[in-house]
């Protein structure tokens, strides 16, 4: 298991462009995400190939139905040997305390709640009938994901310092959206780099293509794992 606080995003069009990255990295180097695209393109094989190899791998499917359909896809996932899985905390807390009965044994992976997606914009939530900013539901929201159990949220950095004073030192926080000063923002609206990510509270940090896209992923790799281990 690696210490590396790194979470690599293999969101990829295809099987065949992830393992060529995957190749050229190792598990001492960073944890692995797998999200909706490639989970559905590659399926449970692709995922039961990474945790053999040794990564850590994140599944980012952020399971959001009935309390038993959710709580049955969190066995299912835990069954494939995944370190961490995730829920969506607008599933609400019956949705939440079925998801954490399901994931009881010390073994288990674990499970975080995503609270409001860092593309989303205060304009975005008023649109579909949220009439608070993205600062004030992620802090709802993570309190209603700690209250039923749940070890921590993905969360922007910007709401990390206040989170985690709210939450305490052990909740998790992880955090997409990062990007180093030399990257572009993509979609990303809330995004911050690596260190200050970290100062802000944050235990995780995803990253998709500012490594995945370099010319020398490694390196990239190397030089962010490098900048946050000195803070």
């Amino acid at each position: 298991m690696t210490d590396s606080r790194v979470i690599v995003a293999l969101d990829f069009s295809d099987e065949t462009q992830a393992m060529k990255l995957v190749d050229q990295i190792n598990p001492a180097l960073c944890r692995l995400k797998i999200g909706k695209e490639m989970f559905t393109r590659s399926g449970p094989e692709l995922v039961k190939r990474l945790v053999n190899r040794g990564y850590d791998v994140f599944l980012d499917l952020k399971y959001h139905d009935i309390p038993n359909t959710v709580a049955n896809a969190c066995k299912a996932a835990a069954d494939l040997g995944v370190w961490m899985i995730n829920v969506h905390a607008l599933g609400g807390p019956a949705m939440l305390a079925a998801a954490r009965s399901a994931l009881s044994s010390p073994e288990s992976p674990i499970l975080i709640a995503v609270t409001i997606l860092t593309s989303s914009s205060h304009e975005d939530l008023l649109a579909v009938g949220i009439d608070r900013t993205p600062a004030e539901m992620v802090q709802r929201l993570a309190s209603i994901a700690k209250g039923e159990g749940i070890n921590g949220v993905v969360c922007s950095a910007r709401e990390s310092h206040s989170l985690r004073s709210s939450l305490g030192s052990e909740f998790l926080l992880v955090t997409p959206g990062i990007r180093l000063s030399t990257d572009n923002a993509d979609d990303q609206k809330r995004v911050v780099s690596p260190a200050d990510a970290i100062r802000q509270g944050s235990d995780y940090l995803v990253i998709g293509r500012p490594i995945t896209q370099a010319k020398d992923p490694v390196q990239k790799l190397l030089t962010i794992n490098s900048e946050i281990s000195q803070l």
